[in-house]
């Protein structure tokens, strides 16, 4: 039987493997991380937190 740390850390390697994947498959644009982050500024939730907390980073633009 496996260690459950060990298949934790397997199960997360895996959907960071899927993520890194669907994130060069989505091919967003600097102009456009540029728009989301300027929308971002604009939106707020209330709580003096911005959306762009779940802003893509600009690393990720291709």
């Amino acid at each position: 039987m496996m260690n459950p740390e060990v298949e934790t850390s397997q199960a997360l390697v895996a959907r960071l493997v899927d993520l890194q994947a669907r994130a060069r498959a989505a091919r967003i644009n600097e102009a456009e991380v540029k728009t989301f982050q300027k929308v971002a500024v604009v939106k707020d939730d209330g709580l003096g937190q911005s959306a762009q907390n779940l802003a893509v980073p600009a690393s990720m633009a291709t």
